[in-house]
């Protein structure tokens, strides 16, 4: 049977040698029991397009309703073109969705006008739309050319692959190997496509060529090599006589080169009417027949569609009646269109669709961008704007793409300096591409000389600095000089200010020291009318909280409130930034997670990282320690692999306080040596703060309290609450322990009146909690001790932070059992031990179990706070594998590593006392059915 010309309507039947992969694939993508999604990979020409086609066309034969799309090369800076290819059939039935979800996907695609909608959103919009329509019959999406979709579309469809298992939408894309694609396909399944068989090959060639000499078809069977595009190309650049091998063929007939050859002179050969169809729908990138009618009529070509004919005849070119849209059959093909023209018609081409696209200003401007030549400031200015509404929508790439043709176009050197700064800062801010900015950077100050004073050059030259070998004091007085010389006049409308004000704040925060401060309160004390209201509570709650952040609360509460409407990345990391110190990080935690996940599909590494940090901070303080182990190893990754190498600290230092409540000193030692190393050249202050707590959490589990103190007070010396030193609200505890531990016992009182003076008890609950434990601890009288105890303890909401709770009652029960009241202290000492046990805070669990002991009571050696003998996240994972599902899709619906999920099920099945998975389920029943051994409550809490 013959294979066909690739860019015939593929059948398998149609095919050589791939009828077998054929079914294999459509049976993989029909099982229930398995994923939805499948990536074909393979080398140009291998024949992934004709797969596809197939595939297609057996699955649409038994009822499988198939929406195609494919990647646009002159369409991957247009946000959600490949998408809107995709869903445009099913446009009527958008209305069947819920209104916010409507009106996301109708305001991405372009049918409505509106903010710019939130990407989670439109993917979820996607996911519900594709499963309502494949209630009535299965559906297929075949996306061609991954390569080529744009970043927002790529975005949906890896959020969509990732949620097909088990139902009746699947998932078919195909990608050249080791192509860069926006397109996250990593844990998708992906077969690639081989080369055919000698057999097939020679098949193939005989039955498109049947009457080619014996030693030209060996040679071209020997460079083709398996690939089907080249051996039904390659004998079409033959004359008759070489093919019957009555001349010689050339010497070297390199196969991309070759190729690339003969689609030019294919459509070279080509009527001019239908070149220049062909290059118009190439430039617009959709296949949209009407948009290719009305630019032919608005370029002045004597063409219509018929026109079209030739290329159709050709095999260049299909016309999906379903869609109305020009297919091309092959990628190569639009190169070579392009490359057939002249400079001056690609020019024009670009001219009359901008024309046609007055109603869809970023389509317009991009291609009035590409039609111009000499300096345009309207253009530039149009491209700018463009750049600042997709930057908003979190399209960081596309708009930096923007800014640098904007700069293109700018006839004043100071426009173009200004657009490559931002476009340099939003790079370094935002993309993770430092390199990239850091030439844009170059270029900007050649434009302009005069440029030091610009904020976004500067701002950018923070970003080199910090993730460089350079200190934060070079750093700050960069910023500070460019904040103060500049001629913004202290506007709060002006954006690039408020971005520098803002990167001002980190900067005095990782300084750690009170006078870095200074040019911030004062920039923002000039800021007019005012101060917009999250720089203005960030000031307060992030700087110096210990004095300012009560006032603050308010403020952030109202910020708060509007979060979930929250689309910008940027902000909700600022908004996390500023509700750190005040415990209001729960309130971020969704919105948060919204930003990680964008960055799994690739979106602002930054903005990850920043997300990634607030996520890891709530999970140690609410005791996910797991997760937050979890989401250290991804920032650190993230941080490599970006180049926002200066932020890894955060990362080091969450793993090493998670294991210091565990008693992981090795971990313990390394992470926080790794920070004092790195941090103390650069005079990032702060970080030594957060190493020193991690430190002292882990003296005070192994009882070494002197050392304790020491590092305590190395944070904020004891009576007094350094100055803009947020961290040392986070020892406050410890501090007094450590001090009342080693006869430091004035040290201690000191320390609680000045928590008091400060009021840090109306900051937030859980330092309510440290407070009053910490002045629990000082009062000398028993009974006064006791009382304070039970007063700060009975305040409601404090089990959303177990570790410090636990800790809190460990105290209590240690001051009821040394007054004597051993039955009363088992209470509060038997939580204290259950809470440690389920969070494996090991040397914790241990002093409570001393404690205990001292009662006369044995605890249990593995009964948790539930019942279980297994943590919170070990008995999600046991019910999840015991419900049958595989590492990897317990891995996909905790966002951890399935190799995380195979580590805690080794340590789960010696627990339960079981051998494999079988087990599960029977093991957990007999758990939740075993009664666990406690002490008496005696009342108190």
């Amino acid at each position: 049977m013959g294979y066909g010309d690739p860019f015939a309507s593929g059948t398998a039947g149609a095919l050589v040698g791939r009828a077998a992969q054929v079914t294999r694939i459509c049976d993989f993508l029909t099982a229930t029991d398995r994923g939805g999604a499948l990536l074909l990979s393979g080398q140009a020409g291998v024949g992934k397009t004709v797969l596809l086609d197939a595939v297609a066309q057996a699955l649409s034969s038994t009822g499988t309703r198939v929406l195609r799309a494919a990647g646009v090369e002159f369409e991957a800076d247009v946000s959600y073109s490949g998408l809107n290819q995709l869903l445009f059939p099913l446009s009527d039935a958008f209305d069947e969705l819920d209104g916010a979800h409507r009106d996301a996907l109708r305001t991405a695609l372009g049918f409505d006008g509106g903010p710019p909608p939130d990407r989670l959103v439109v993917s979820s919009a996607t996911l519900t739309l594709l499963r309502r329509v494949a209630t009535d019959a299965p559906l297929l999406l075949v996306i061609d050319d991954l390569p080529w979709v744009d970043r927002a579309s790529a975005t949906v469809l890896g959020f969509v692959a990732r949620r097909l298992g088990g139902g009746r939408v699947g998932f078919l894309g195909a990608l050249r190997s080791g192509s860069n694609t926006f397109f996250n396909h990593g844990g998708l399944p992906e077969y690639e496509v081989p080369s055919l068989d000698s057999e097939s090959s020679r098949t193939l060639l005989d039955g498109r060529f049947p009457n080619l000499a014996e030693r030209v078809r060996q040679r071209l069977l020997a460079v083709a090599e398996g690939n089907p595009l080249a051996l039904l190309e390659l004998p079409t650049a033959l004359s008759r006589q070489q093919r019957v091998a009555l001349e010689n063929l050339p010497v070297v007939l390199p196969l991309s080169q070759r190729l690339q050859a003969l689609f030019v002179s294919r459509v070279a050969s080509l009527p001019a009417a239908t070149r220049r169809l062909l290059l118009l729908a190439t430039m617009d990138g959709t296949g949209d027949l009407c948009v290719l009618q009305a630019s032919a009529r608005q370029a002045g070509y004597d063409a219509d569609l018929d026109d079209l004919a030739p290329a159709e005849q050709d095999r260049l070119v299909s016309v999906d009646e379903g869609t109305r849209r020009l297919v091309f059959r092959h990628p190569l093909i639009r190169s070579a269109v392009v490359e057939a023209c002249t400079s001056a018609e690609r020019r024009a081409a670009h001219r009359a669709l901008a024309q046609v696209l007055a109603d869809e200003p970023e389509r317009r401007a991009w291609h009035l961008g590409e039609a111009s030549v000499e300096p345009d400031e309207q253009v530039a200015d149009l491209l700018e704007q463009v750049a600042h509404r997709i930057a908003a929508r979190g399209d960081a790439i596309g708009a930096v793409a923007s800014l640098v043709r904007a700069a293109d176009l700018s006839p004043l050197g100071t426009d173009r300096a200004r657009r490559l700064a931002e476009a340099a800062y939003i790079g370094a801010d935002a993309t993770g591409e430092l390199r990239g900015a850091s030439a844009l950077l170059d270029s900007a100050r050649r434009a302009d000389p005069e440029l030091t004073g610009s904020l976004h050059s500067a701002a950018t030259a923070v970003y080199l600095i910090i993730n460089g070998d350079g200190d934060i004091d070079t750093a700050h007085r960069l910023l500070v000089d460019a904040i103060e010389s500049g001629n913004h006049g202290y506007d709060a409308s002006d954006n690039s200010l408020i971005d520098a004000v803002h990167l001002l704040l980190l900067l005095c925060f990782f300084g750690g020291r009170a006078e870095l401060w200074a040019p911030f309160y004062t920039t923002v004390g000039r800021l007019r009318p005012e101060p917009p209201t999250l720089l203005a509570v960030a000031g307060k709650t992030f700087s110096d909280p210990a004095r300012t952040g009560v006032s603050a609360l308010e403020q952030l509460q109202s910020i708060l409130g509007e979060l979930p409407d929250e689309t910008d990345p940027g902000r909700i990391v600022r908004i996390g930034t500023a509700s750190l110190y005040p415990d209001r990080l729960a309130d971020v935690r969704g919105p948060s997670w919204k930003v990680v996940l964008q960055g799994r599909d690739g979106g602002p590494a930054r903005r990850h990282i920043g997300a990634l940090m607030h996520l890891c901070l709530d999970d140690y303080l609410t005791g996910r320690w797991d997760e937050c182990v979890e989401l250290a190893d991804e920032g650190l990754q993230l941080c490599d692999d970006s180049g926002y190498e200066f932020f890894t600290w955060y990362f080091w230092y969450c793993r090493a306080v998670v294991a210091a409540a565990r008693g992981d000193d090795d971990t313990v030692e390394r992470r926080t040596d790794q920070i004092i190393r790195w941090a103390t050249p650069r005079g990032v202050e702060t970080a030594l703060h957060y190493a020193r707590q991690a430190r002292t959490i882990a003296d005070l589990g192994r009882g070494e309290f002197d050392s304790a103190y020491q590092h305590a007070t190395a944070i904020s010396p004891a009576g007094a609450l350094a100055s803009h030193v947020p961290h040392a609200l986070w020892v406050m505890l410890d501090l007094v322990e450590a001090a009342i531990r080693t006869n430091r016992h004035a040290e201690a009182a000191a320390h609680v009146r000045a928590i008091q003076e400060a009021g840090i008890a109306a900051l937030s609950p859980r330092l309510a909690l440290l407070a009053g434990g910490a002045e629990a601890l000082c009062v000398t009288d028993d009974e006064d001790a006791i009382r304070l105890f039970d007063t700060t303890l009975a305040k409601p909401g404090l089990e959303r932070w177990p570790f410090d709770l636990a800790r809190v009652r460990l105290l209590h029960g240690e001051r009821l059992r040394r007054a004597g009241a051993n039955a009363d202290s088992r209470g509060p000492l038997s939580l204290a031990y259950d809470a440690f046990t389920v969070l494996d805070a090991l040397p914790w669990t241990e002093r409570a179990s001393r404690e205990l002991r001292a009662t006369g009571w044995t605890p249990p050696k593995t009964a948790a706070a539930d019942g279980t003998v297994l943590t919170a996240q070990e008995r999600e994972i046991a019910e999840l594998a015991g419900s049958g599902l595989t590492n990897k899709q317990i891995a996909a619906r905790l966002y951890l590593s399935h190799r995380t999920v195979g580590a805690h099920l080794y340590q789960i099945f010696p627990k339960l006392g079981i051998t494999s998975r079988a087990a599960l389920r029977d093991a957990l029943v007999a758990l939740d059915q075993s009664p666990v051994t406690r002490p008496p409550a005696s009342g108190r809490g």
